[in-house]
């Protein structure tokens, strides 16, 4: 799992090879990732929108934006969470992802909070430690 803490906000991230979905010999990689957003700061937040930077192994790189998440825009008061699961497809047997959430708090400004980079693996991918 992949964790990251900005203004109070804990995002957590596992990702998970889709093999039931995927056909590698049509260059078709397909995985999920399940995402825990909890507000552990003293005021209420709304996320508004998400900003996704999705590379592959050949180092293209794909851009998504727009409001929300799973069609939500959730409300969190201090101490709750909201979890939701999505998807992506590659070309490649690998990749990464990073990204971040715009909330908007209680008190008035807009702040982004970093949605940690987690890595897309495949079994078809040959690793080569270093």
């Amino acid at each position: 799992m992949y964790e990251r803490v900005t203004k109070g906000i804990q995002v957590t991230v596992k990702p998970f090879y889709l093999e039931d979905q995927s056909t590698p010999d049509q260059n078709h990689f397909v995985w999920a990732y399940w995402v825990k957003i909890e507000n552990q700061g003293g005021e209420r937040v709304q996320l508004l929108n998400r900003h996704w930077r999705i590379t592959d192994a050949n180092g293209r790189v794909k851009e998504v934006k727009g409001p929300g998440v799973v069609g939500e825009q959730p409300v969190l008061r201090p101490g709750e969470a909201f979890e939701y699961t999505s998807g992506t497809p590659l070309t490649t047997p690998s990749g990464i992802m990073v990204g971040t959430y715009e909330m908007k708090a209680d008190s008035g400004g807009t702040f982004a909070v970093d949605i940690p980079a987690f890595s897309l693996d495949s079994p078809y991918e040959r690793s080569t430690l270093n």
